[in-house]
């Protein structure tokens, strides 16, 4: 049975049109030098980065830690992707590229392990146009969607659902 086992809200800022999501004993590593640049999330050791279009000044994230693989919510996003990220220690952490400064995030995973990171988002529509940040992919983005009244006067919404993989 999946069970939602704690969530956190934040805020932050991209830089360099990137937002990452780290195990708290990774440090300021990056994404593997193969990553594949055509999609939204970048994958590396111990940590994941979202590509964020450059007009994005601040996204609203909430993170969401499952017993197994949540339910998908409801409602059109503007993206949807996910990745597996091993976590040696088991604690998340948010960096942003420019500062290098970790903030630590309050989320309580199980335990350390390698974990399943489903992440959706929408932009608003009142604060665009945005345009993709992906290579070789030109245009303006879709900017409504499920999370719009997450939104709260920010450019991005991102929920995050984060849950252990089977033999973990």
């Amino acid at each position: 049975m999946r069970t939602l086992l704690d969530s956190c809200e934040t805020t932050a800022s991209p830089s360099y049109r990137l937002l990452g999501l780290h195990d708290t004993t990774m440090g300021a590593e990056t994404f593997h030098d193969d990553a594949d640049r055509t999609k939204w999330l970048l994958p590396g050791p111990g940590l994941v980065y979202l590509q964020a279009p450059s007009q994005v000044i601040t996204v609203a994230i909430r993170l969401e830690s499952w017993t197994t693989e949540p339910p998908l919510p409801p409602g059109t996003w503007a993206g949807r992707e996910e990745v597996e990220v091993d976590l040696p220690e088991g604690e998340l952490c948010l960096q942003t590229v420019d500062g290098g400064e970790m903030a630590e995030l309050p989320l309580v995973l199980p335990s350390a392990g390698t974990y399943r990171m489903r992440w959706q988002w929408v932009f608003n529509p009142d604060r665009g146009p945005f345009t993709s940040p992906l290579e070789g992919r030109d245009g303006v983005l879709d900017q409504l969607g499920a999370g719009a009244a997450d939104l709260d006067g920010r450019d991005q919404f991102c929920l995050v659902q984060v849950w252990r993989t089977a033999g973990a």
